[in-house]
């Protein structure tokens, strides 16, 4: 019964089972580690390494409660990634487990089972140098749980995400998971070092990540940050793809998650997510892992440090980096040129090893070759064959302004990011010309963004105009978020909060920020309170100034429908190359779009 009791908070689904058993091939030092699962992890898992194995004298402690190999006697100096003992005594508990293993000097291997808590007698086994843990009928003991299961999708496609998530922190390890839903997969061991870790990243989260990612690492106080961020324009709908390990350990904790959402706030919409690994190394003394059974959460001695670190360093290198070109935004418009099912399209054909296109002509009934915008010379103004629609397309407006490349553009303006305005189409989207590309600027978005960010400089460089309340606003709130907020009067009163003690249990509010205008200060107060318990700061008030400047911007950017001259054409672009964050809006939609003559040669067949 206690050990049920502990599988109910170690053992939450099948992923946690494969989480357990795959961090203690890792803590044996294995170098290649093979994952089997049936039925959602529900009919097996079965996990194998080639690590140091376990002694046969061992495998009944393996199996009892609280026991293990893993600790130096010191719980502030954890550097294994378990350390209770609770997984296979728990997993033994709700389901048939077998281990079967051989250490490096054994002349052969044993195994021992364990069904619903009972422990068989230890006997030989043939076995590889390593260790196969085996787990069937999970949950069989303990019926009421399988009701909570969700559907052997759900459970595979859970246990694949663990995969993952362990993967990354461990380059060096050769991961091999299969079902039979599902191809196998696996992920190569990659040698050490950043490039190694790159090659792992793409092999989990994509070959279009690396290019779209800025590295990152910066230290503070003994605290290390390292890892790969996105770029803004590169963003999911959910933040599924943000890996965040603490001295190697696979966590979802809280904290980075905010510190993540607060350094991304003003380059991307909510609905949408960076995608970001990143690694905090870190004294274990100056960390807490056994806060959660499943060890998923961690808790910080400094959280403050900590997320001023996370946010700071993205930030930082956001603006180091300059204007960046999302990669797969040109690869959806070269797809969008692509021919389809056009008058013209061509079928291929092949010719031994070489392919050609046939041409498949539209019928010849019903067609006007005086209404083709490739009629023969003949119908010239003037000739036999010119009429009043030949006539109504010479008359129409030009669709884009040609004056920019009336001139050839400069060479060094051709060597800039953003290169040289050539044409406006539509009264909205900017030409570019680079010396290997062609840039499409979306002058509205763009200018928005450059607006923006001025009056965040304007209003984050001195302190914000306050406007006194007549009467001042009495606010009851519990004595611990009244200690709270007034550690953080001094920066409130910079973003014109005015705040101090009225006895106790109560804030009284005199002054409020002009630009909010009427507000609701008792609201107002308890949204900074709710946000400073949650992560120390008093983010709460900043973004909703940052909110009221991008409303400001947006009315007070070039609108669209608007025709540019060159030299303004020109100067946005070199705004935008000289202003962080330039390659999103306000709204997180990118601003530019760059298309790579290779890739255009590719569309026309050149290449």
């Amino acid at each position: 019964m206690i050990n049920q009791i502990a599988a109910g908070e170690v053992i939450e689904r099948p992923a946690s089972v494969v989480k357990e058993l795959v961090e203690n091939a890792l803590d044996a030092g294995a170098g290649r580690v093979e994952i089997v699962v049936s039925g959602g992890g529900l009919g097996l898992i079965r996990v194998s390494d080639d690590g140091g194995g376990i002694p046969e004298g061992e495998l009944p402690l393996a199996v009892a409660r609280h026991c293990t190999s893993k600790l130096s006697g010191d719980l502030h100096d954890i550097r294994s990634l378990g350390f209770r003992g609770e997984a296979l005594p728990s997993i033994g508990s709700v389901g048939k487990l077998t281990i079967r293993s051989r250490t490096a000097d054994a002349g052969s291997g044993a195994e021992i089972h364990v069904s619903g808590g009972a422990v068989s007698a230890v006997r030989p086994a043939p076995a590889n140098q390593g260790t196969m843990v085996e787990v069937r009928d999970l949950f069989f003991a303990t019926p009421a749980r399988l009701k909570f299961m969700k559907g052997e999708r759900a459970e595979t496609s859970a246990i694949a995400d663990v995969v993952k998530r362990i993967a990354i922190a461990f380059p060096g390890v050769r991961f091999t998971w299969s079902s039979p839903d599902r191809t196998a997969t696996e992920f190569p061991s990659s040698e050490a070092g950043e490039e190694g870790l790159l090659r792992r990243i793409a092999q989990v989260i994509g070959k279009d990540f690396p290019e779209n990612s800025l590295p990152i690492d910066a230290e503070r106080e003994g605290v290390r940050l390292s890892g790969r961020i996105s770029i803004p324009s590169f963003s999911r709908a959910n933040a599924l793809s943000q890996y965040a390990y603490v001295n190697g350990r696979p966590v979802r904790d809280k904290l980075i998650a905010g510190a993540l959402r607060g350094a991304f706030a003003d380059v991307l919409p909510r609905d949408r997510h960076a995608v970001t690994v990143l690694f905090l190394t870190l004294d274990p003394a100056l960390v807490d892992v056994n806060v959660h059974p499943a060890k998923a959460d961690v808790r910080f001695r400094d959280p403050g440090l900590v997320r001023g670190l996370i946010v700071g360093a993205i930030r930082q290198a956001m603006a180091e980096a300059g204007i960046r070109a999302n990669t797969t935004g040109a690869a959806a418009m070269s797809a969008a040129f692509r021919p389809g099912v056009a008058p013209f399209a061509h079928a291929a054909h092949s010719v031994g090893h070489r392919t050609h296109q046939a041409w498949r002509p539209m019928p010849a009934s019903g067609f006007d070759f005086r209404h083709s915008p490739q009629r023969p010379l003949d119908s010239a103004p003037g000739g036999a064959g010119f009429g009043e629609a030949d006539q109504a397309v010479l008359d129409a407006p030009a669709s884009a302004d040609a004056r920019a490349s009336a001139a050839e553009p400069a060479p060094e303006l051709l060597a800039t990011p953003l290169g040289a305005a050539r044409a406006q189409v539509h009264e909205n989207y900017i030409i570019a010309q680079t010396e290997d590309s062609l840039v499409i600027v979306d002058q509205h978005a763009a200018h928005e963004r450059l607006v923006y960010e001025a009056l965040k400089e304007a209003l984050h460089s001195r302190p914000m105009t306050a406007q006194m309340l007549l009467i001042p606003e009495i606010v009851d709130l519990p004595e611990e978020e009244v200690e709270r907020l007034a550690a953080h009067a001094e920066t409130l009163a910079r973003f014109g909060l005015g705040i101090e003690r009225f006895g106790p249990g109560a804030i009284a509010v005199r002054e409020t920020p002009a630009m909010l205008g009427e507000t609701d200060p008792r609201r107002l107060l308890l949204d900074i309170a709710d946000e400073i318990a949650e992560s120390d700061t008093a983010e709460t008030l900043k973004a909703r100034v940052d909110r009221i400047a991008a409303t400001m911007a947006c009315h007070g950017s070039v609108r669209s429908g608007r025709r540019l001259k060159p030299e303004e054409m020109n100067a946005l672009l070199r705004q935008m190359e000289a202003t962080p964050g330039s390659g999103t809006c306000n709204h997180g939609r990118p601003t530019y779009i760059e298309l790579k003559l290779a890739d255009i040669e590719r569309l026309f067949g050149r290449r």
